[in-house]
């Protein structure tokens, strides 16, 4: 069963049982653009009590604000599920997340006026596809426009979030955000720090990874959002870069023109290694000095990958998340030594974790500068014809091969592993005879 069909059983179910159901918000409004839902959601004026009463698989995550999961098994695999919300008012928003309190509604007029925006306020009847607008939804989505429901300083006050979301919305369907919600967001942007960071992580990797991060991130900073959430990225505005190896302009120009070539449903790890490869960049700008100087960036990239972490760490990452992004922002540039790498060099290069995302992050590098794309196709080629038993052979000796051929163990163990297989990557032995014979030759045993 598809969360399509789940959704239409529920309301059936509400609907036969006496209740008002309707889909509702931004499955209804990606219905009426002709997109595919991600997931769909049910408003009703049945209470969760009684929607738990007719969907005993149902899970109560919720239900303290009026919602309730409703999961149905596909093929005994996938499980689709669908929010169910009872109509409600909202008083209070002391955290500026939750409501304090919950007034249950009995009309679906007033439940929309607690929403965010009126192009996610729509609602749909699955059995007739009348649709019900209270808010004038309709009318905004023909226009291009995100606007805030009622007072956009109200809205807001609920849920800082919601100003990142209208950035994000505007950018993901290219519309514009009305000038008053606009206006609010302005001035309300220091207080999205009541956010918590996952949630702005969260929003922000949305940004990045459905197709518009670019827009995304000029409207970011037009609202004085990117300051707030992301003073690093910020502060690359106006740094500028030598024009023989970044005609395109400054760090912050540079940045936006790759952003603009990620696809949409990138992954999240290469989108943020994306944002903040030179972010290392202001910090370490060095004006030209003497008449045949030049813009420098010492140490940008060690710069930038402590600032990575620092940021990935701020906005909560997980570790490994945390890893692979400060790896893309630390390897960013060694692909420029590729082709003078020793083999055994280069085969470490191309096994690092997920490195089909360093090579993505390359090309973007490249196209959106100097346009020289040699040490990509040199990398490729390289993958393309090099066997993967050469990039990932078998080891030949381990340790307690060391033991039997009269070694102590130690320290010195590390370094004589690696010599066997710095040598068997540079192709200077491939049996394990070989390689015992070099560790005799190289290495003495202790007395």
């Amino acid at each position: 069963m598809t969360a399509r069909e789940l959704a239409d059983r529920v309301c059936r179910t509400l609907r036969g049982a006496g209740h008002q159901a309707y889909l509702v918000g931004g499955c209804v409004r990606d219905i009426l653009l002709g997109r595919a839902p991600a997931d769909y959601d049910v408003a009703t004026d049945a209470t969760p009590d009684r929607v738990q009463q007719l969907f005993p698989r149902s899970l109560a995550v919720g239900a303290q604000f009026g919602v309730i999961i409703v999961t149905e098994d596909s093929d005994g695999n996938d499980s689709a599920q669908v929010e169910v919300a009872t109509f409600r008012s909202d008083i209070g928003y002391s955290d500026g997340r939750h409501p304090d309190r919950v007034v249950y509604a009995t009309s679906p007029q007033e439940d929309v006026k607690r929403r965010d925006f009126t192009i996610n306020a729509l609602l749909l009847d699955p059995e007739t596809n009348e649709v019900l607008d209270f808010v004038g939804g309709r009318d905004d989505l023909r226009a291009g426009i995100i606007r805030a429901i009622g007072r956009p300083a109200d809205r807001f006050s609920e849920d800082k979030l919601r100003m990142v979301r209208a950035v994000r919305f505007a950018a993901r369907f290219r519309y514009a955000i009305e000038a008053a919600t606009f206006t609010a967001i302005v001035r309300l942007a220091p207080e999205i720090h009541q956010v918590s960071a996952e949630r702005i992580r969260d929003e922000i990797t949305k940004l990045l990874t459905e197709g518009a991060a670019r827009r995304g991130f000029e409207l970011l900073d037009e609202a004085h959002l990117l300051q707030e959430v992301l003073p690093e990225i910020a502060r690359m505005k106006g740094v500028e870069q030598p024009p023989q190896f970044h005609p395109e302009g400054d760090v912050w120009i540079h940045t936006l023109l790759m952003l603009e070539k990620l696809q949409p449903g990138c992954s999240p790890t290469l989108a943020w290694g994306v944002l903040l490869h030179d972010v290392g960049k202001p910090p370490t700008f060095t004006p030209p000095s003497g008449p045949n100087g030049r813009i420098r960036f010492d140490e940008h990239v060690e710069v930038g990958t402590r600032m990575a972490e620092e940021i990935c760490r701020r906005l909560r990452f997980s570790n490994e998340d945390t890893a692979q992004i400060a790896a893309l922002v630390a390897n960013h540039l060694r692909f420029k030594d590729a082709p003078q790498m020793k083999p055994a060099t280069l085969k470490r290069f191309v096994r690092l974790e997920r490195f089909e995302e360093h090579l993505e992050l390359h090309r973007l590098d490249c196209s959106s500068s100097h346009g020289h794309l040699d040490n990509y196709d040199y990398v490729r080629r390289f993958l393309a014809e090099t066997p993967p038993e050469q990039v990932h052979p078998p080891r030949l000796l381990t340790g307690d091969d060391l033991v039997r051929m009269g070694y102590m163990p130690g320290p010195s163990f590390k370094a004589i592993l690696e010599a066997v297989e710095e040598a068997q990557l540079n192709g200077k032995l491939s049996s394990r005879g070989e390689a015992m014979q070099l560790v005799r030759d190289s290495f003495k045993r202790a007395p």
